[in-house]
């Protein structure tokens, strides 16, 4: 009788810990917006950009789904995050090294890029408390629509430093930096 016990419970522990593992790696899977990330290094400095990335889906992005005027986490998920290993200077924005959130605001004509000092957090979570502060960010309408939300860093054509740029829709935003 006791050993018909122990394989008992024995069989419901596997059955239970097979459910756990199959429920996690299900949650993986079942992802609407992948997660990526996106890597450079610039001048001495490695950056990444980590964030979710939705799909247009047949959806109007800009002005609909992500409204003019409000605080938005460009991504899905957890919130967008900027890490690098060196201080950078983003327009008059001196941002430390470490991951921070960002943000942006965008409206029909002027896009803002905001850096948290919150290191992590959800994409609905903005607390303009922890804001490390903010600058303007250079938009360009583009030809053809990007399906998926695309961060990129690279060295900026037109001297030192790099560019943050973000592609979605028919929108592409852009903001400058140098390591320090």
């Amino acid at each position: 009788m006791h050993l018909m016990k122990i394989a008992l419970v024995s069989a419901l522990v596997g059955v239970s810990s097979l459910a756990v593992a199959v429920h996690l790696s299900a949650g993986q899977i079942g992802r609407v917006s992948p997660h990526e990330s996106t890597s450079a290094a610039i001048d001495g400095s490695d950056i990444t950009i980590t964030y979710g990335r939705p799909s247009m889906r047949g959806r109007t992005i800009f002005g609909s789904l992500v409204p003019y005027g409000r605080v938005w986490c460009p991504g899905a998920d957890e919130a967008t995050t900027l890490d690098g290993n060196r201080t950078l200077q983003i327009g008059t924005l001196t941002v430390p090294p470490g991951p921070h959130t960002i943000w942006i605001r965008p409206t029909a004509e002027i896009w803002t890029f905001i850096v948290s000092k919150e290191r992590s957090g959800f994409h609905t979570a903005y607390n303009a408390s922890a804001d490390l502060g903010s600058v303007e960010m250079t938009k360009r309408t583009l030809e053809k629509p990007v399906e998926q939300l695309t961060f990129a860093i690279v060295k900026n054509p037109n001297g030192r430093g790099g560019l943050v740029t973000l592609s979605w829709e028919t929108t592409e935003a852009s903001v400058p930096f140098t390591v320090q």
